[in-house]
């Protein structure tokens, strides 16, 4: 199994530590260096993320294919407010202007106001994954049909739907942890993709995913999220990590938001959540941001020297997570570190590792 590391093209330089620091939305000159940084620091993939209010993410991860030679694009994508024949040759277009290098992240969508705010109203959890299951069987179907086809279910009905255009190797990304989400995901995914829990969590996850695909004659990668916090020394690296949650704290309740008694509207929240009962787990799994946030996103991280997190990325490697998406807090600064101490240390420890394997 190989390793490979997605970055995040977060739209501007901005994070949780910035607080109400007002940066453009879409900062151009941002995006073009992260973009160059994480090219030239070993990256396969960056995310793209998808929000209510936030720029596309197919028209920057185009923009981005136009100005890298070698970098993949993650784009997330939201099921439901495009019909999935045409989402399906976007994305294959997309796929051949960038040469193969583009994969999707379904986000099915689980807190009810943000839905809202695009037009999906009165849909339940589980109407949403039902959506996205029927969604990601149609938009396949539109990438691998050689004739016209039919489709008539609960959400779409699709009359002689053909396209002249296909991916050539196009990865379907998806999340979530309910029961729904793990039954599509076994049902469609290429990689499951999950946030950082601690190493019995993300076990238990792996299995029941593995499992799930199993049952439909599927194999399934897996992805990691983690926010890695190193510097030249342990004790440095810890410091700062503190320092990051005070400054998130402050940020916080400046603008009025809780920093506890959090109920989040989604299982991975919450699951999240609950590894954050305290602020360390394992050796150096750091939860003091999802406490603040209510584990709302990738929030958990690695604190370490560059090779204490690699080795502690290593043991998620072993579980069978072959994907990490990392990213951090001072998102340019921290992806320029990740390639030049992080990223060539773990690919130099897994290759010890399964050159091992393979001798035994």
């Amino acid at each position: 199994m190989s390793v490979n590391f997605i970055g995040y093209i977060g739209f501007n330089n901005n994070s949780e530590i910035h607080g109400g620091v007002r940066k453009r939305v879409l900062d151009r000159t941002y995006v073009v260096d992260a973009l160059r940084a994480q090219e030239a620091g070993g990256f396969d993939r960056v995310l793209i993320p998808f929000g209510s209010n936030s720029p596309e993410s197919q028209l920057v991860a185009a923009y981005g294919a136009a100005l890298t030679t070698r970098l993949g694009f993650l784009v997330a994508h939201r099921p439901g407010f495009t019909q999935p024949t045409l989402a399906a040759r976007q994305l294959a277009t997309l796929d051949q202007l960038s040469q193969g290098r583009v994969a999707v992240h379904i986000i099915t969508g689980g807190a009810d106001e943000e839905m809202a705010r695009d037009g999906d109203v009165g849909t339940t959890k589980a109407e949403r994954y039902a959506r996205s299951d029927e969604y990601l069987t149609i938009l396949r179907q539109e990438w691998s049909a050689q004739t016209p086809f039919d489709h008539d279910g609960k959400f779409y009905h699709i009359r002689q739907a053909s396209s002249a255009i296909h991916p050539e190797n196009l990865p379907v990304f998806f999340g979530g942890t309910s029961a729904e989400a793990v039954d599509v995901a076994g049902r469609h995914a290429d990689v499951y993709a999950t946030w950082g829990e601690t190493l019995d969590a993300t076990r238990e996850i792996v299995s029941r995913v593995r499992a799930s695909a199993a049952r439909h004659g599927r194999q399934i990668g897996f992805s990691l999220s983690l926010r890695p916090v190193i510097a030249d020394t342990e004790e440095a690296a810890w410091k700062r990590a503190d320092e990051i949650v005070e400054r998130v704290r402050a940020n916080r309740e400046a603008a009025g938001l809780p920093t506890s008694g959090h109920r989040p509207p989604n299982d991975g929240s919450r699951r999240l959540l609950e590894t954050a009962s305290s602020n360390r787990r394992d050796t150096r799994l750091w939860t003091g941001v999802a406490q603040l946030t209510g584990a709302a996103g990738n929030s958990t991280g690695l604190v370490g020297t560059p090779e204490q997190v690699a080795d502690a990325l290593l043991e998620y490697y072993k579980i069978g997570i072959g994907n990490f998406l990392i990213r951090g807090f001072d998102p340019l600064a921290d992806a320029i570190a990740y390639g030049r101490d992080l990223i060539p240390l773990v690919h130099e420890k897994v290759a010890a590792l399964d050159e091992l394997a393979a001798a035994s």
